[in-house]
Order: structure tokens, then sequence, then C-alpha cells
């Protein structure tokens, strides 16, 4: 009996010592971790890249802007649309001369614009589908409105149109072009960032009076929601925009049926319908607010929006249709129907048809490659194309 106490003794002893053991080893300062270093990628930087004599003026503009650091930073990735000397002076910037005119915050905005952070975009990585890719350019866009949420990048719109690649509506002349940061696409022309809102188009344009007075007659059906969507800087949309003249001339035609259906003869009827119809005051006109209601303009109105941004190039070459904003009140709606045809130097023409609209409607295609001031309007919120009809529903 006292062998096997003894010997129990010994086994609790070395228990509490092979515990001790333990305990001791998990206190013992564990080594520091170190640090993996991954090597940087060889090859020229985006910076060294446009240090190449065809660049010049981008490059004395990057310099100026202080961006060199950033552009030959090989721990970073971007993609960046840089314009050669061509495109410069096709923008009209003749000469690394002529950037004294420019401050170099202005610089710095239009350089980050054109720059893609965190991914390097291939061809093979823009999808050719309707309407393009939306990405963050590293232009950070200061918060105008309460509406516009902290951090919000300007975006910018690559595509692919068969083999053609795009940058918002203006060519890629060279793709594919590789830095050991990321990759270069050279551009036909400098793609400039907007400054205004949809709104601020259509608020001040001499040509669509019409087009504000149609949004401020459905707003009252709407309870402001247009002006809203058209004001704010987070929305992403495409207004076709009617003329005056194409207004003009619909409601015209539709106020004179209204006047014959009343009882009034036909050359009374036209004659009365013209002088209602040559003001974009017949909105908010008594005598036709049976026919122009609140309800039916706003049908018409969300029926030219889109809920994503298209330019010209965007479109496809045989008629497809798309759905607009009347979509979300009327799921089944067939929308509207695109096509466009491309030639060397970009779009010739574009045409944008309603269901009920006999024929389609020409987009007013801009004479040059760069934004000129019918189609592909770039806004902040949004894109622009000017039309010759007012789209109808049904």
């Amino acid at each position: 009996m006292k062998f096997k106490a003894y010997k129990h003794k010994i086994h609790s002893v070395l228990m509490v010592a092979l515990f001790m053991g333990l305990l001791s080893s998990c206190n013992k300062e564990l080594p520091q971790p170190e640090p993996i270093t991954f090597p940087q990628p060889s090859g020229p930087s985006i910076a060294d890249v446009i240090s190449d004599p065809s660049y010049s003026i981008l490059k004395a503009a990057v310099t100026k802007a202080n961006l060199t650091g950033l552009l030959s930073d090989k721990t970073k990735v971007f993609t960046f649309f840089a314009p050669d000397d061509a495109a410069m002076q096709l923008s009209g910037i003749p000469s690394a001369a002529a950037l004294a005119f420019f401050r170099p915050g202005q610089l710095d905005t239009l350089i980050r614009y054109n720059l893609i952070g965190g991914i390097a975009y291939t061809s093979s990585n823009i999808p050719p589908t309707f309407p393009n890719l939306y990405l963050q350019s590293n232009f950070m866009l200061s918060p105008p409105s309460a509406s516009l949420p902290p951090g919000l990048r300007m975006p910018i719109f690559p595509s692919k149109n068969g083999s053609r690649l795009f940058v918002n509506n203006i060519p890629v002349t060279q793709a594919d072009i590789q830095a050991a940061n990321g990759v270069v696409h050279k551009v036909a022309a400098v793609v400039m960032p907007p400054s205004q809102m949809l709104w601020d188009r259509i608020n001040t344009d001499p040509n669509l009076t019409y087009m504000k007075a149609a949004i401020q007659r459905a707003d009252e059906a709407a309870n402001g929601a247009l002006q809203a969507a058209l004001k704010n800087p987070a929305a992403n949309l495409t207004v076709f925009a009617p003329t005056d003249a194409a207004f003009q001339q619909l409601l015209t035609a539709q106020i004179t049926l209204a006047l014959i259906g009343q009882g009034m003869d036909a050359a009374t009827a036209a004659a009365t319908a013209a002088a209602l119809a040559s003001t974009p005051a017949v909105f908010q006109n008594p005598a036709v607010a049976s026919v122009l209601t609140a309800q039916m303009v706003q049908g018409i109105v969300v029926y030219h929006i889109f809920g994503n941004r298209a330019f010209s190039v965007n479109f496809p070459a045989t008629a497809t249709s798309f759905p607009t904003l009347l979509n979300s009140a009327i799921p089944a709606h067939p929308g509207l129907s695109l096509q466009a045809t491309m030639g060397m130097a970009g779009v010739t023409a574009a045409t944008v048809k309603g269901v009920a609209n006999p024929v389609a409607s020409n987009v007013l295609i801009n004479p040059t490659p760069a934004p000129g001031g019918t189609s592909d309007q770039l806004y902040i919120n949004g894109t622009l194309h000017e039309i010759d009809q007012v789209l109808l529903p049904q």
C-alpha cells in the first residue's frame, strides 16, 4: 500500500511538472513576423511610356500637375487613356507652351479623369455590351450637394464596338500599351471631364425650351422627381431631348386633331393649334389642359430617358430595343429602338425610334470626334442627345 501511494505521488508530481513545462513553453516570446516583400514589376512605368516624344504635351502637363511620381509608382496599377500630341492639338492645346494658361489643379483634374486606379483594363477586359463599362476615374468629385455621397469619383466609360475601342465617345487609336504599373491606351482626343448636370443643359439651352416645359409639367404628377434626378450628381442617365421644332410639330398635330374632335373645322383647328403650340407655355395653357395632362406628359418624358449612360458609339449596328424609365411603371413595354452607322471616323448616323413613331428619329450627330453641341453631350450625371422627333410610347 505504501508503494502504491508513493507511486501515485510520483505520478502526480510528474503530471504537475509536465503541465508547468507546457505552460512555460506557451509563455515564451513568439518570433517576430518578417514582412513578405514582393518584387516590383520590371520594365517602364506609365511615366516612362509617356516620356516618348509623341507625348511631349501630355508629359509636360503631368509634370506641371505634379503627377509624375504617381505614374512612376510601380507598386500601383492604373489604366491610363493618354492623348498624344496630335490628340492634344485636336483638342485645342497646340504645344507644351500653351499649358501656361492652365493652373496645376486644372491639369491634375484632367489627367486624373483619364486615369483608372486599381486595375489594368486591357482591350480583352472590355466587353462588347450595351451600353458600356461604368468605371470610377481617379478624379474625386467634391460634393456639390448633400445628395452626392462622399468620396464619389467621376465615372468614365470605356466600351467596345466590334473590335474598336472607345472611352466615352472618343476613339482609342492604339490599345494595350503595356507598362510595369498598368496599361496605356492612346486616344484620338483629350477625354474631357464634365462640369455640369443634365438639368443645367436643359434649363438653359434655347433649343430645348419645350423639353424643359414638358419636364416641369410632368413633375406636377411626379412630385418633382424628374428635375431631382436630372440635378442629382450621383445619377447615371441618358436623355434623348427633342428640339423645340420637334415638339412644335407634334403638339400642333395633336391639338389640331383634338380640336377637330371637339367639332371645330379643320382649317380653324390647324390655325388655333399652331398658335397654341408656338410657345412652350402650351404645357400650362388651360385650353389644352385636358389633352396635355401632367400624367400623360410624364409618360412621354420618362420614355425619353434611359437609366444608364449611352454614347452614340454604343448604339448597335442593327435596330435593337432597350428599356427606358417608363419600364419602371410598365415592365413589359418594348422601350426604344437604337441603331447607328459606324464610319472610319466614328458614328456617321444614328436613330432612335419610339413604338408609335412611324419612322425613327434622327440623333443629331456631332461633326467631330470630340463632343460638340448636339449628341454625346457629357454631364456629371448623364449623357444627352438632341433628336428631331418626340418619341411616342403608344
